[in-house]
């Protein structure tokens, strides 16, 4: 594939943008190229500037649950263009997506509406310590939960890709507030709990870790948090920005059946728009403003665009359940199919996936937790990469993220992609 048009584009974008991409994740230099620049896309595809043709699997990094340019959206946002993009003021469609929401997720009663994960998380955990009037926060290493200062503590994903540990311009004193645990392992949260269990305003947890590949919690382990939560009094938030509508209709917490306190979305409510929330119990909800003490605004928050794509999607979701059966079954296929050419090639992977997300990991050991997933070899996830972007196929450019299926991905696109990996083990086995 020619790539003369990114590289010209690229070597534009580094003289007016810092490493010339608006967020890490599109860098690339984990994977030793520059970024493709895209110009389109339509349903599983997209185009670059170049005019070459791939099968995406990054769906926007998760969002595009219902594929590029579905109909159903695409319409949504024509007709409210004919209204305006954005008034600052209420609209009665902000409260319909706020009703669908809460009677979606089982844990929301009342909702608010931003403009990013990042807000979402930021302004969830304020909230849980204006409720419990406690300042420490539990997450855990290889959990990213936005680019919020205090949360910037062994996040995994973009840092981790980076080869940075923390993040720079973050005060130590607000890192202090940040007590990060290994993901899947209560013992610590328990003993954690045992020490500081009246410092403790919440415990924020992606429900399934996405940003160090896909890893799911073991059995047993949000019930746990659960219970140590409701019995020291802390704020129990599960980040469902990545897992939101795209592992089940009701987010991990319906797949588990556990409910947070507070829930944290963003992605997928808006169909590819920027756009993110965050609600749960009402008489934690009451203490936002203007009902409460802790404030929290945003001009752009449920602006029309955003408001209509994340309508559309997520009533198309809920009209037509039987599509989360198909995802489960696609990217199931493409799970067997790849580590079955893997296998074949000699090549040493193993894989985790929970419904439409999934990770390759270049390791022979299961990956339940941040140091499993650092154990991997990511050169040779790097020449994968490679070798699957020259044959037409978009992956995450980080052994650290998952991988997305769309309903748009039909049996075909599977299996083309699953005859591109085999090619691509074979040349690293040569």
């Amino acid at each position: 594939m020619v790539h003369d048009r990114s590289s010209a584009l690229f070597e534009r974008a580094q003289r007016v943008i810092p490493g010339g991409v608006n967020s890490p994740a599109r860098a690339f230099r984990a994977v030793g190229r520059e970024p493709v620049f895209i110009r389109n896309g339509e349903g599983c595809r997209i185009w670059d500037c170049d005019g070459n043709e791939y099968i995406d699997f990054v769906g926007s990094w998760g969002p595009l649950l219902l594929g590029h340019r579905h109909p159903v959206v695409v319409e949504a946002l024509r007709e409210v263009l004919d209204v305006g993009t954005s008034f600052g003021a209420p609209t009665e469609a902000e409260v319909e997506l706020a009703e669908l929401i809460a009677e979606l997720v089982p844990s929301v009663e009342t909702v608010r509406l931003v403009n990013s994960g990042t807000e979402a998380t930021m302004s969830a955990l304020r909230v849980a310590r204006g409720f419990t009037g406690r300042d420490v926060t539990v997450k855990f290493v290889g959990n990213y939960h936005g680019h919020v200062d205090s949360l910037l503590v062994r996040a995994g994903s973009g840092l981790a890709t980076l080869g940075i540990s923390d993040s720079g311009g973050v005060p130590a004193a607000f890192a202090g507030t940040t007590l990060p645990l290994e993901f899947n392992d209560i013992g610590a949260v328990e003993r954690a709990f045992d020490r500081r269990g009246n410092e403790i305003a919440s415990v924020i947890v992606e429900p399934v870790a996405g940003n160090m590949g896909c890893v799911p919690p073991r059995p047993g382990f949000l019930q746990a948090l659960r219970d140590l939560c409701t019995k020291h009094g802390a704020v129990l938030i599960f980040d469902e920005v990545m897992t939101g509508f795209r592992v089940a209709l009701g987010g991990a917490q319906s797949l588990y059946g556990v409910m947070p306190d507070l829930t944290t979305l963003g992605k997928v409510i808006g169909s590819g728009l920027p756009v993110g929330a965050f609600g749960g119990r009402r008489e934690i909800m009451e203490r936002v403003a203007p009902l409460g003490a802790v404030y929290q605004a945003g001009t752009l928050s449920g602006n029309p665009l955003a408001v209509a794509g994340g309508l559309a999607a997520l009533r198309h979701l809920r009209e037509n359940p039987g599509i989360y059966d198909r995802l489960e079954t696609a990217a199931a296929r493409l799970q067997a199919g790849v580590v079955g050419a893997a296998d074949a090639a000699g090549v040493e992977i193993t894989s985790n996936r929970v419904g439409a997300m999934l990770t390759f990991f270049f390791t022979g050991q299961q990956v339940r937790c941040w140091e499993d997933a650092a154990a991997c070899d990511t050169g040779a996830f790097a020449k994968y990469f490679r070798e699957m972007l020259g044959r037409g196929i978009y992956l995450p450019c980080s052994q650290y993220e998952a991988l997305f299926v769309a309903t748009s991905h039909g049996n075909g696109d599977i299996d083309h992609a699953v005859a591109c990996a085999a090619d691509a083990f074979a040349s690293m086995a040569r």
